[in-house]
Order: C-alpha cells, then sequence, then structure tokens
C-alpha cells in the first residue's frame, strides 16, 4: 500500500513520560498504520534512542540521527528522509486525538489549494498556571478557535503552528532549498536552550511562495503537554523576546523589514511614560519584546 502521511517527531534529549505519551497516541490512530510512516529524528540526544525506544509496533517506522543541533536540521533531515506526499509533524510533547492522521489526510484532498495546515492545541498543564500567564499562552503555541480559516496570504492568523503542523512534500522541498542556502534561516528556531521560533512560520509560509496557501481546521486537534518550567516569568520572557526576534527576521525574507529605529528625545520620552503606566511584570515583557526588536533591526540593518 503506497504510503499517504510521513509522520516526522523531531526530539532532543526528551523527557520519556512525555515521549511515551505522543507515541502510544500515534500508535492509537485510526488511519492504518499500512498508510503511513513514522520517523523518530533523534537531534544529538545524550543517549541514542535507538537503543531505547522500540518502534517495531509500526512497520513503516525507523529512527534518524540528526548530529547538527536545531530543530531547522533536525526537521531537514526528516524532510529528506520522508516517502509520503503529505508530512506532519509532531513534537515530542504532542499527543495527537486518535482520528488525526486521518482528518489530515481528508483535508489534503478535499483543500488542494493549501500547502501547509494545522488544527486545534490545548493545554494540558503540569502544574496550575497563574493567571498572570494566561496573556503569553500564545506564545506557548495554545490556539483554541471556533471555525475554519484559511488564506494565500503571509497571514500568521491562518498559518499553522509546528505542533502537529501538516505540510505537502512539494512545499518542504522548496522549503528545504530556501533553508540550505540561508544561514539566516537555519538560525530561526530552536537549538538547545535559545527559544527562536520562526521556522514554523517560514515552513508554513513557503506554501503561500510556491502559490498555495496555509489554514487552520477546528476538526484537528491535538494535546500540547506543558511543563511546569514554561510558566517561569523567565522562560516566558527569553520566549517573548526570541519570537520577536526571529518574527522580525521571517518578515524581513518576504520584503516586510522592520520599521527604522528613532532616537529623539520625543520618542524616549513617550517610551518613558508608557512604561510608567505598567506593572513591573508587564514592562519587564514589553522590554524583552523590544529587546528582540532592536537585536532583529541591528542584524538586517547592520549586516
Amino acid at each position: 500500500m503506497e504510503l499517504a502521511i510521513s509522520v516526522i517527531v523531531c526530539t532532543h534529549n526528551p523527557r520519556r513520560d512525555y515521549l511515551d505519551k505522543v507515541l502510544t497516541a500515534l500508535k492509537s490512530q485510526t488511519l492504518l498504520l499500512e498508510q503511513w510512516e513514522l520517523l523518530l529524528v533523534d537531534n544529538a540526544s545524550k543517549q541514542l534512542l535507538c537503543a531505547e525506544i522500540d518502534l517495531t509496533w509500526h512497520p513503516n517506522a525507523r529512527h534518524v540521527r540528526e548530529e547538527q543541533l536545531g530543530l531547522t536540521p533536525a526537521r531537514l533531515h526528516g524532510i529528506r528522509e520522508a516517502q509520503a506526499e503529505v508530512l506532519v509533524f509532531v513534537d515530542d510533547d504532542n499527543v495527537l486525538d486518535s482520528d488525526y492522521l486521518e482528518l489530515a489526510l481528508h483535508i489534503s484532498k478535499d483543500y488542494p489549494f493549501l500547502g501547509a495546515w494545522g488544527g486545534q492545541i490545548r493545554a494540558e498543564f503540569e502544574v496550575k498556571p497563574p493567571d498572570w500567564t494566561k496573556p503569553y499562552w500564545d506564545h506557548l503555541a495554545i490556539r483554541e478557535f471556533e471555525r475554519d480559516k484559511w488564506s494565500n496570504l503571509y497571514q500568521h492568523e491562518t498559518a499553522p503552528c509546528g505542533a502537529g503542523m501538516c505540510v505537502r512534500k512539494i512545499v518542504s522541498q522548496k522549503y528545504v532549498d530556501l533553508v540550505c542556502n540561508d544561514q539566516k534561516r537555519l538560525s530561526l528556531d530552536r537549538k538547545g536552550k535559545l527559544l527562536m521560533s520562526g521556522g514554523d512560520s517560514d515552513l508554513a509560509f513557503t506554501s503561500c511562495d510556491i502559490g498555495l496557501g496555509t489554514g487552520q481546521f477546528t476538526s484537528l486537534k491535538l494535546t500540547h503537554l506543558m511543563p511546569a518550567n514554561r510558566l517561569k516569568e523567565e522562560y516566558l520572557i527569553k520566549l517573548v523576546e526570541g519570537m520577536e526576534y526571529s518574527h522580525r527576521i521571517l518578515d524581513s525574507f518576504r520584503g516586510q523589514m522592520p520599521n527604522l529605529l528613532h532616537s529623539s528625545w520625543k520618542g524616549k520620552l513617550l517610551e518613558y511614560y508608557r512604561l510608567l503606566q505598567m506593572n513591573p511584570r508587564e514592562r519587564r515583557f514589553y522590554q524583552a519584546k523590544r529587546r528582540g526588536y532592536v537585536l532583529a533591526h541591528q542584524a538586517l540593518f547592520n549586516s
């Protein structure tokens, strides 16, 4: 039977209880095993995952080792190994609903004008999240919505997150060509403890580059396992800074350059009053976003 979907799970020193849940959910998919393959990409983990994780339950599963640290190199390796026409990227903390792959395949057939799509992402928190964290949940790839949406424009509103992202092979191959010739693209996403995160959008927007669109569907659902450390202020501040930086770099690839920085006394005074109106935590997050913007501006205009 011809493979319809390639599932690519990229992981680096995974939390084993989380990865076990991810694999258990994949084992429970309603789509016949013969219709999809599973690639577990071990991204330079300290312990070789091929020696610890049994994939023999799946007839089309294999381990892949990528020694270059970083989510982007791991994804590129997975893309090169994938055999199906639709690729589904699953993070090592993403628990897919049992019908996820089956629905993803239906969408690929019913919406041939889309090159990348995803779905709803609900959170399962390890600890009760403090109320102050809610404005930043979107940064943690938590998305719940009430209607399907799609576009052939470069819009973050319709572009899927990396968690559970479905991409046509033709889009992924174009993405490989773009990234391999651009060092800035290679550094857009997670690498060890660096919290960059523009690679997801870059991959999705590659669909628009070749005349297709992006979309999000209410029927596609997964659970994002959320460890306690991601609710700490220090982590979220680094995440906000990293996302602002990487998204500004990402936008520049498609002609959207950040505005020039102004250092006039009037501009500084307005920013000073804006900061005075914030509470201390809001001020720290604002300054983190500002740092990300400034770093991106310097990278783009001083290179």
